[in-house]
């Protein structure tokens, strides 16, 4: 038998960074996202010869280990290791071995969500495989404590709610980690429409988030105004959004992302760059209403809102930057497992 299971990436919309602690804890946060048609994947293989193997084949890295309950955590492999670790500590199982195969349709630090859907992908695998009796919420909050708590990863929560639930949500976010997700009912030529005018653009680098929410978390701590009053404003940001989405007001959507970009910069330091400046200025110039970067900031995707025909004008121009144009649908599915 293998058990496979595989979970969607995600772009933030709006709101992003207002789920991070310790900003949701005293405050509240809300973020607006969308789950896209690029997965993370995980398979599992009983194997015979008393041994954990583990793959992941987009980074081409590979461990193997005699069987134990507990794998060293390294910084090769960590996330397939925490988990394993952790579903061993709650759930004991013992096999004659196991391979463990994961794979992203996106690179690591592109501001997809990839490393938290990757986490869930891995669970939903030995849920999938061991039975294990756990809810869409549960996993979520599953795969937030494995990364944040386990392996002592900086971030927030939105990416982990995103991958389980799937779909087009309005997430809150409050203290003592309650999380509650919103699914939005946004009419199909509303779906349609913002396919066409969005345009998700690799800048061909990538960035290590956790420094960027650090300062992030830091400035709370040490009640920075400026930063904060950021996070409020894209906490409003959020349900600006869901308002346009629900009723259909695309034409502001630009605007709305353009001002999320402007708060979001005053949150920490290098959420932008010369690079960043430079594509987001070019793709304005060419048509797009507004836009964004992906994730924490500092590099990966952004997103560009190009209403009527501008979409072709603004890839023509992002062609320049050497980064590449990222195909996809929006999905309404998350996390889902099976075995053959």
């Amino acid at each position: 038998m293998i058990y496979r299971s595989k979970a969607p990436l995600r772009i933030g919309l709006a709101g992003g960074g207002t789920d991070v602690s310790p900003y949701c804890d005293q405050f509240g946060g809300a973020i607006l996202n969308a789950t896209l048609s690029l997965h993370a994947h995980a398979t599992i293989e009983p194997t015979e010869d008393g041994s954990i193997h583990l793959h992941s084949i987009d980074k081409g890295e590979e461990e193997s280990f005699p069987w134990q309950t507990g794998l060293p955590i390294t910084g090769k492999l960590d996330l397939l290791k925490g988990v394993y670790n952790r579903i061993q500590k709650d759930y004991p199982f013992t096999m004659r071995g196991l391979r463990l195969s994961t794979f992203v349709d996106a690179p690591a630090g592109s501001g997809l969500g990839t490393s938290s859907t990757l986490v869930v992908a891995i669970i939903g695998a030995f849920v999938e495989m061991l039975k294990l009796p756990l809810g869409d919420y549960d996993i979520a909050h599953y795969a937030y404590e494995i990364e944040r708590i386990d392996l002592q990863l900086a971030g927030g929560r939105q990416d982990q709610y995103a991958a389980t639930f799937g779909g087009f949500n309005f997430m809150e976010f409050y203290g003592d980690d309650k999380v509650i997700v919103n699914p939005l009912r946004i009419r199909r030529e509303y779906l349609s429409e913002l396919e066409n005018n969005i345009v998700l653009f690799f800048t061909s680098t990538t960035r290590e988030s956790a420094a960027i929410i650090t300062e992030q978390q830091k400035n709370v701590k040490e009640n920075n105004a400026r930063s904060i009053e950021a996070m409020h404003q894209l906490k409003e940001q959020a349900r600006m959004m869901k308002e346009a989405l629900l009723k259909g007001k695309l034409d502001t959507i630009g605007e709305i992302l353009d001002y999320g970009f402007r708060q979001k910069k005053n949150m920490a330091a290098k959420i932008s760059n010369d690079l960043i400046e430079n594509i987001y200025e070019s793709a304005i110039k060419a048509g797009a209403s507004g836009g964004k970067i992906s994730g924490a900031g500092g590099g990966g995707f952004m997103i560009f809102y190009c209403p009527g025909n501008t979409r072709y004008k603004v890839i023509k121009t992002l062609d320049t930057f050497g980064g590449k144009i990222q195909p996809f649908q929006f999905t309404q599915h998350g996390l889902t497992g099976w075995s053959i």
